[in-house]
């Protein structure tokens, strides 16, 4: 089973580069369906909603089926879990956080039959709520709709 398109890749990409930078990767982007946005939150409900609200309102998936919410909802947290070193709690403590976020929806394998994936990458920064001390983060999560 090969894949023809790499969406975590992709969504990877999207998360960690500037608008400006986007060009170079055009053929590569323009294969899939992606929705970007920010969260600012480590409050896991508060980074799932506006993760969900963002993907719903661009169209990326169906608000009335299950099974594409329940994937992406799959997806975030696995996503989260890179973030945050496993430590999905995080937004009990005292952190600051300025995170990016690239959802992917695509047919990354040649056989048709796999159908489609989707996959989430948050990128940016998450520290101690001192300015200057943060560091960078990144989680990626990928799973089939």
């Amino acid at each position: 089973m090969s894949q023809k398109i790499r969406i975590g890749k992709i969504a990877t990409l999207l998360a960690m580069l500037d608008e400006s930078e986007y060009s170079s990767f055009d053929a590569m982007f323009n294969e899939v369906d992606t929705c970007l946005g920010k969260v600012g939150s480590m409050n896991m409900q508060k980074v799932i909603s506006s993760v969900e609200t963002a993907v719903k309102r661009s169209g990326l998936i169906e608000e009335g089926i299950y099974r594409e919410t329940h994937a992406l909802y799959h997806t975030i947290v696995e996503a989260l879990e890179g973030v945050t070193r496993g430590q999905l709690a995080i937004g009990e403590t005292m952190r600051t956080v300025g995170l990016r976020f690239a959802v992917v929806r695509g047919r990354p394998y040649e056989e048709e039959k796999e159908g489609e994936w989707i996959a989430v990458a948050f990128y940016g920064t998450i520290g101690a709520p001192i300015k200057g001390l943060e560091h960078e983060a990144l989680g990626l999560g990928i799973n089939h709709i």
